[in-house]
């Protein structure tokens, strides 16, 4: 069971690769039927530094507005010893020890695919983190909501955003972290506002409250805390992150952690409740409730693989074998279907295959019969070509020919043969066009049958 999250991360690695990240296909998606972590929040209620709290490491953009516009999915994978790194889908060779790197290589990233404006994209960014200090855990992390749309945006950013979130924690297997802060009433949270429209009695989300050390002095958030102002399946867990101060100083994350625990155990309003608040025991909790919710998802993981791979592989049989991919066997290959083509485009033209009769019936029919009805009989008349002579040549004795007469008479007559003359070719040429393309589409057949 300690493999679980790992052998999700691999799957959710394959389904990335072969283009499948949950959007709407006609081929069954994978990606939809793996659980996972959503985060959820408004702008600037906490998330990034709840994510960054969780991996103990400084590695997400932070700024004004919209920080945050494509899906990042962010994978924790647990080593026994050694120096953290972490990799990008996109750059899988490439280890990145700096964590400052990392955060750039995010805002590039984002920028390839959306521009330097501020619009969001659908197409998620893909992280992997290794370190001996984190908790196998997949994460997603989603742009913020937002209510207005700023400069450099369009007039459906609000509503982009948020249906955005909406494909993700609509999914049944998908786990909801809804982020609020809790500075801010608890009835104005967008996390709790989306999250209880897609899972309304709460099964699958969890309650994280940040900045509870920013509360107004004489006010705390023991009730939500407790699950007395909101109830949700699972308790509400606190984090208390580092300030803008903190993060401006450079304040580093063992620093930060150590800090939180004791605000939680030196607080009176929460020291009862310090067992089970922070970011440490957050990404606890999480890594377990989604190793339970793997185990009891497997035997619907595996009829979904076992049913995909018997569509694709009766499909593939459908299809052929696959060509060589050497230029030897591609040239083999080639000179095949040439073959094929060129044998069965000849049985075409001598009447083993239907089709090649086409051209002999204009050849004895068409041709015969239009020639027939051009008017010879007076273009050849003796007048007539007494009259084309002595035009031509003048008067000559009869011992010489009339040359230029004669030359007169067939040009006039091959002039009076070419209308029929190229109806017939063109006749011709549509019944090839028509056999050639016959002839390809039983290439395809017997060049499958070649390769099976």
């Amino acid at each position: 069971m300690e493999n679980l999250i790992s052998l999700v991360n691999r799957l959710q690695r394959a389904c990335t690769a072969l283009g499948d990240h949950g959007e709407e296909s006609a081929l069954p998606t994978l990606w939809d039927a793996l659980p996972s972590i959503a985060v959820v929040g408004g702008q600037s209620s906490g998330k990034s530094s709840v994510l960054e709290s969780v991996v103990g490491k400084d590695f997400l953009p932070r700024g004004s507005g919209i920080v945050t516009r494509r899906p990042l999915v962010l994978q924790l994978h647990r080593i026994e010893e050694g120096r953290e790194y972490a990799e990008f889908g996109h750059l899988p060779r490439k280890k990145f020890t700096d964590f400052a790197a990392v955060r750039k290589e995010i805002s590039d990233e984002t920028d390839r695919e959306t521009g330097r404006s501020k619009q969001i994209s659908t197409v998620p960014i893909y992280l992997s983190i290794y370190s001996p200090n984190v908790v196998n855990l997949t994460l997603i992390d989603l742009p913020g909501l937002t209510k207005v749309a700023v400069d450099g945006q369009s007039d459906s950013i609000v509503a982009d955003i948020e249906n955005m979130v909406r494909s993700y924690i609509e999914k049944p297997n998908c786990i909801i972290l809804a982020v609020s802060p809790a500075n801010q009433d608890l009835a104005t949270s967008d996390a709790i506002k989306i999250s209880r429209e897609v899972d309304p009695k709460g099964e699958r989300t969890f309650g994280v409250l940040t900045k509870i050390d920013l509360m107004d002095q004489g006010t705390d958030a023991v009730d939500i805390l407790e699950g007395r102002a909101y109830k949700l399946q699972f308790p509400w867990i606190g984090v208390v992150n580092r300030s803008q101060a903190d993060i401006n100083k450079n304040v580093d994350m063992i620093a930060a952690r150590r800090r939180e625990r004791e605000y939680f155990a030196q607080t009176p309003e929460y020291k009862h409740l310090a067992q089970r608040m922070g970011s440490e025991h957050l990404g606890k909790v999480m890594s377990k409730h989604l190793e339970t919710v793997i185990k009891s998802r497997i035997p619907g993981l595996q009829s979904l693989i076992n049913k995909t791979i018997i569509d694709l592989e009766s499909e593939l049989s459908r299809l052929g074998k696959p060509i060589a991919t050497d230029a030897g066997g591609k040239l083999y290959m080639i000179m095949e279907i040439c073959r094929i083509f060129d044998g069965i485009f000849k049985e075409h033209l001598d009447g083993v295959r239907p089709g090649g009769d086409k051209i002999y019936g204009v050849f004895d029919n068409q041709l015969p019969a239009a020639l027939k009805r051009l008017q010879f009989d007076k273009h050849l008349a003796m007048e007539n070509v007494r009259k084309l002579i002595t035009e031509a040549d003048g008067y000559q004795p009869h011992l010489i020919a009339p040359e230029q007469g004669y030359r007169r008479l067939i040009e006039t007559a091959l002039i009076t043969i070419k209308g029929p003359a190229e109806a017939a070719v063109d006749a011709v040429h549509g019944i090839l066009k028509e056999l050639v393309h016959k002839s390809i589409k039983e290439t395809v057949g017997g060049a499958r049958e070649c390769c099976c």
